[in-house]
């Protein structure tokens, strides 16, 4: 009796899965826990495996969205399958057969490469860069172009073997579910036996190719910076430009040493040219796209700033006190943003309005606390999510602070880890800023601001004492949040803040 295999739970708010490939052909033999098909949700992708032994039967396509329970296949069982696998698969295995037979197979498939979902807030994309040409052959899971969201960037891998044609022109955005290119399955079969004789002569013209020609990620980073290829020695195989070269890489005085020549005959024309010298670069195509989301949030938002201040002394001291031995206990040391996210922690969870968000016409709120830090990265500002706050201990959110902060300047943060905040700290203290109004990050209804710690003199029971400040301000959009609660808010901030035994004892 045939098994119906039916597309099953993926995750609590997934209520359909779109077939991203079949692994198996219909008429297959499939073993029982064999991957038979990849599926895909607003999520993530995972792999499908068959719940039997038997004959593969399709019943939905490639690309077919189906619901939570619905069926996508049929396994029928029979005994040439169980008893004897060797006499199906010999034939399979067999190079004469395999070569007559894959390009009947395939000679007219001409699959879509479409655009991946990459993050449940992210609707488009722009391609940084195509790593291949139309009309190159490419290989299964071989990486053909880089993409960039307003969160990463990120290599996007062929899902089929064949010949690529090219649709969307680098520098063009295009929406999740958009397609980027085709792959004629028709020619790789091909490719294979002629890929070991051509091996040897495009392996002995590399080392030119490559010396002093940077990898597709280091080519941005350069024209970022301004440098020419030519001015940076590679490292990497054959010579070429690694990631690393270019990050390292600086404005070589070279420049300004061939020009001086070329202007010394005229000492005052190089004086005038240096003062009111000028260069235009380029936007990244990442910096375009947060421009162009924070110019919307000012638009679309009521956004407005309150503002309190926080007398840091007894963090200070509490920090001086118990920081070697918190280090010792924890393997981590004890700093002020352990003690900002816990406070907001628990102030979002006595104003829940201020850690929700409108949709629509509705506001939605959370009983939890997914607190986004913003953190400066090599290619901008990214905001990593430290999930649950509300649940983690000091030495927690340390940990989870450093591990973060370290991918992001590693530039290797997923889009998942910086997406599903629902309330931000930004500190540009840090950078020596005294008060600022930082901007909402939509879709969420409030940010807080940090600033430097000055010492100011304030009156402390009458008395004039000089003491360590920090200006705090909070960014929240007015459509939701009214004032009281804003300051009310902040007041509670405040208020841990000022006594962190609060947090440790819950009042």
């Amino acid at each position: 009796m045939a098994i119906e295999m039916k597309i099953p739970t993926v995750g609590e708010s997934v209520t359909e899965v779109v077939i991203a490939a079949w692994i198996k052909k219909d008429g297959d033999t499939v073993k029982m826990d064999e991957v038979i098909c990849e599926l895909e949700s607003d999520k993530a992708t995972f792999e499908l495996p068959a719940e039997a032994s038997g004959v593969l039967r399709i019943l939905a396509k490639e690309g077919e969205t189906l619901a939570i329970g619905a069926p996508i296949c049929k396994i029928e069982p029979t005994e040439a399958a169980n008893a004897s696998p060797k006499k199906v698969e010999a034939p399979v295995i067999e190079p004469a057969k395999i070569e007559t037979a894959a390009p009947v197979v395939s000679a007219n498939s001409v699959q879509d490469i479409k655009v991946p979902t990459v993050g449940e807030s992210i609707t488009e994309v722009t391609i940084a860069n195509w790593l291949k040409k139309s009309g190159d052959t490419v290989g299964l899971d071989e990486i053909i172009c880089e993409l960039e969201s307003d969160k990463a960037t990120f290599e996007l891998p062929s899902p089929f073997a064949g010949t690529l044609t090219i649709k969307a022109e680098i520098g063009s955005v295009v929406p999740i579910g958009g397609v980027l290119a085709t792959v004629s399955t028709g020619l790789p079969a091909a490719a294979p036996v002629a890929t070991p004789a051509v091996a040897e002569p495009v392996a002995s013209t590399n080392p030119a190719y490559a010396a002093g020609h940077p990898s597709p990620s280091a080519a941005k980073i350069l024209e970022e910076k301004g440098i020419e290829a030519t001015a940076v020695s590679g490292t990497g195989k054959d010579g070429r430009i690694t990631k690393e070269d270019a990050l390292s890489a600086s404005v070589t005085p070279s420049p300004i040493s061939n020009s001086i020549p070329k202007t010394s005959e005229e000492p005052v024309t190089v004086i005038s040219q240096s003062d009111r010298a000028t260069r235009r670069e380029k936007m990244s195509n990442l910096r375009k796209t947060i421009a162009k989301r924070l110019v919307a949030v000012k638009n679309e938002t009521a956004m407005l700033t309150t503002f309190n201040e926080v007398d840091m002394k007894p963090i200070m001291e509490l920090r001086k006190l118990y920081k070697d031995k918190f280090k010792e206990t924890h393997g981590v040391g004890l700093g002020f943003m352990s003690f900002f996210t816990k406070a907001c922690a628990i102030a979002l969870q006595e104003f829940p309005v201020i850690n929700a968000y409108i949709d629509g016409d509705e506001v939605v709120y959370n009983d939890f606390t997914d607190i986004s830090i913003a953190v400066s990265a090599p290619k901008g500002l990214v905001v990593p999510v430290i999930r649950n706050a509300e649940k983690m201990s000091f030495a927690d959110i340390e940990n989870e602070v450093v591990r973060l902060a370290t991918k992001a300047r590693d530039n290797k943060l997923s889009v998942d880890e910086m997406t599903g905040g629902t309330f931000t700290i930004t500190n540009g203290g840090i950078f020596g800023s005294m008060l600022s109004t930082p901007i909402i990050n939509a879709p969420q209804s409030a940010i807080l601001g940090m600033h430097n710690i000055v010492e100011r003199p304030v009156a402390i029971n009458g008395v004039v004492e000089i003491r360590p400040i920090m200006y705090l301000a909070l960014s929240y959009d007015h459509r939701t949040i009214d004032g009281k609660q804003s300051v009310s808010f902040l007041v509670r901030l405040k208020q841990l803040l000022e006594d962190p035994t609060r947090m440790l004892l819950g009042v």
